[in-house]
């Protein structure tokens, strides 16, 4: 699977991108989500407040109850203003 990080969440989690395996069971986006929490302290910061984090699988939005699948591209990136 290969996770994508954007802007402040980048900055937090100090990496652009990453290919990971992720464990039997993380099975959807909440879980993921949950796991990452635990892979270090900028991960956490990151993910703390997980209400300002937006999700897109495949370049689609989604809920944080979507199933995820091996070989999904997965993006993590702060709610989009524009103006």
């Amino acid at each position: 699977m290969k996770l994508l990080y954007f802007a402040w969440l980048r900055t937090k989690i100090g990496i652009a991108e990453e290919q990971i395996d992720l464990p039997p069971e993380v099975r959807d986006v909440g879980a993921l989500l949950r796991w990452l929490q635990g892979r270090g302290a900028g991960f956490a910061e990151a993910l703390k407040d997980l209400s300002v984090v937006r999700v897109a699988v495949n370049q689609d939005y989604v809920k944080f109850d979507h199933k995820l699948r091996p070989g999904d591209e997965v993006a993590l990136f702060p709610p989009v203003t524009g103006g």
